[in-house]
């Protein structure tokens, strides 16, 4: 495979603080390639330098010559008066391509990121649809390497399988940044961790998430061991040393340089060691025993003209852990804000138990004021909070959620998103609570700290409702699955292999091509400008495309057997076959539009 990407030997400094030291990464042709690390590692400038936006303080990146390259930022920004046919068109401008070309493209893409409308302007999406967008922007360019920073953001769950499926087709190579553990498992095949608990910074493996998981543990193990084996040196060391200089010549001025050397090698490992401390979260619970803490019945919800909800039951108790999901704009939010008493139902009755106490995370932090400091927003009355009833310092209450002294005086709204996050967590543990009810916590959270999130919903003994897109995150916590389908239906099940297994069903959208755009059926007598073959071949189009969808749903759904995702044989099999297939597809549409165009010439 050919080298179509490289950095060698990059370094990056964010002001005296290093971001990374003599990193070097390579993607050759399809390589599938995952980048990690905590929140402020450095993982958007690599990127950034990668896609040639920012310059290294040293080292060298280089490109293939005539390789194309796409990068996707976690910010989309677009024209809100376009349309999404006017900005992927505009994507081609560079590209030299006939009308013809532009417009086969545009077909193929289309169809692929099933956007159900091309004339709708862009201002009037969501954000799950415009990250959809940004990466359309970029695929039809037929980039040869994609460098995508966060491209889960904004999307709802369905959206996250679809990039799932799209990303295993791709016939480019890709460099992604996330924090979803399944996501990074299931589309790539090797993982680099910018951390400073590594010596130079970074680490590497080839191999799956779980793979890299692996080694990291064992190079952590061995990396504290001998931060125990310096310990026990150093200190004899400096045992001798304290003898004084009667007890030593001037033959010992080398072993008084290895002492030092000792000394400095352990400070080196300690403080690598030290960066793997993750932000301390632990809910507090009121203890309450109730059998019931909230009954919801029959819950229905309008917005504007659109009924979000019909029908909802639920029943809350401690032990109890929901996970509520849906496509964006389906109400989940809408139901977290029903089930605190933000808002009122339209129809239906909610029983809470007295002074029911419920602690809601909102996932646009609108409890945050971002004109008020650090100090402040973890400490609103004092120098001290009082946790479990206990007085803390606000400064040690800060480096439980990893913030320095100072940074104190910062505003909040001056922090990065995983800042605020772990702002918004530290007000809520202050509460005392009942029920939480989160909606999307784990937006901007570092690996470390969704899973130190992870561990306290895990042991928090009173009920949680959840809404999130991360599905590792429901396998561990949640018990039972509430799903919205946006179209005024609800349906419970077990787990979330249920859901999935339900989402598969032939009664459902196919999953490779949900909400695309239909083929017409071409109309007896049109056409006169076609050929007679080409009549023949427009007529056949919509049960050729058809067919291959069929096609392509099966071999989705064999590389996602879990004997097969095992065996490393099969799955390249699986997946070269899906790729045929998504090839097929794409071509079939392209020539479906180019058919199209000629007819209504």
């Amino acid at each position: 495979m050919a080298l179509v990407l490289s950095g060698q030997s990059l370094t990056k400094s964010f002001g005296q603080r290093p971001l990374f030291t003599d990193i070097s990464l390579e993607l050759v042709d399809g390589q599938r390639l995952g980048l990690i690390g905590p929140n402020g590692s450095g993982k958007t400038t690599l990127l950034k330098i990668l896609a040639g936006i920012e310059l290294p303080d040293a080292g060298v990146r280089s490109q293939r010559k005539g390789s194309r390259l796409g990068y996707v930022p976690q910010d989309d920004r677009f024209d809100a008066a376009a349309t999404i046919e006017q900005i992927l068109l505009e994507a081609l401008a560079d590209l030299h391509l006939d009308a013809s070309q532009c417009h086969a493209r545009l077909g193929a893409i289309l169809a692929k990121m099933d956007f159900p409308d091309r004339s709708q302007l862009s201002g009037t999406l969501s954000g799950g649809w415009l990250k959809r967008l940004a990466i359309a922007r970029q695929l039809i360019r037929e980039p040869d390497v994609l460098l995508l920073d966060e491209p889960t953001n904004h999307l709802d769950l369905e959206g996250i399988l679809w990039l799932e499926r799209l990303l295993l087709g791709a016939d480019f190579a890709f460099l992604l940044v996330s924090h979803d553990r399944y996501f990074l498992q299931n589309v790539t095949r090797r993982v680099v961790e910018l951390n400073r608990a590594y010596p130079k910074g970074h680490f590497s493996v080839d191999g799956t998430y779980a793979d890299f998981l692996d080694k990291r543990a064992e190079f952590l193990a061995g990396q504290a061991q001998q931060q125990s084996v310096l310990a026990n040196k150093a200190r004899r060391e400096v045992e001798w040393l304290k003898r004084g200089p009667q007890a030593r010549t001037t033959k010992s001025v080398s072993r008084i340089q290895k002492a030092l050397q000792l000394q400095g090698e352990l400070a080196e490992v300690s403080f690598r060691n030290a960066q793997n401390r993750a932000v301390d979260i632990d809910f507090s619970a009121t203890g309450r025993k109730a059998n019931q803490l909230l009954v919801a019945k029959g819950l229905a919800k309008t917005l504007g003209a659109r009924q979000l909800f019909s029908g909802v039951d639920l029943a809350l108790a401690p032990g109890v852990k929901v996970g509520l999901l849906g496509r964006n704009g389906s109400g989940k939010t809408t139901l977290l804000k029903l089930l605190c008493g933000t808002l009122q139902p339209d129809v239906g009755t909610i029983q809470r138990a007295i002074d029911l106490r419920c602690v809601l995370f909102d996932q646009n932090r609108q409890q945050l004021d971002p004109e008020q400091n650090l100090r402040d927003a973890l400490s609103p009355n004092g120098e001290n909070v009082l946790y479990r009833g206990r007085p803390m310092h606000v400064v040690a209450w800060a480096k439980q959620f990893l913030f320095q002294p100072e940074q104190l005086q910062r505003p909040v709204g001056g922090l990065s998103g995983g800042e605020q996050a772990r702002v918004l967590i530290a007000r809520l543990m202050l509460q005392a609570a009942d029920v939480l009810l989160l909606d999307e916590p784990t937006n901007d959270l570092d690996i470390p700290s969704l899973e130190v999130l992870e561990e306290s919903l895990v042991d928090f003994p009173g009920a949680i409702v959840l809404v999130t897109h991360d599905r590792y995150l429901l396998d561990r916590v949640t018990n039972v699955i509430v799903a919205l389908d946006g179209n005024n239906g609800v349906r419970t099940f077990a787990d979330l292999a249920q859901w999935q297994a339900a989402q598969d069903e032939p009664a459902n959208a196919d999953p490779t091509h949900s909400g695309a755009a239909t083929p017409r059926k071409a109309k007896p007598g049109a056409g006169k400008r076609l050929s007679y073959q080409e009549r023949r071949e427009l007529e056949g189009m919509e049960k050729h495309i058809a067919e291959c969808e069929r096609s392509l749903a099966k071999h989705q759904r064999r590389i996602e057997d879990p004997q097969i995702m095992a065996d490393h044989v099969k799955l390249r099999a699986c997946c070269e076959q899906l790729e045929a297939a998504q090839a097929e597809l794409n071509r079939l549409f392209a020539r479906w539009e180019e058919l199209e165009a000629k007819r209504g010439a």
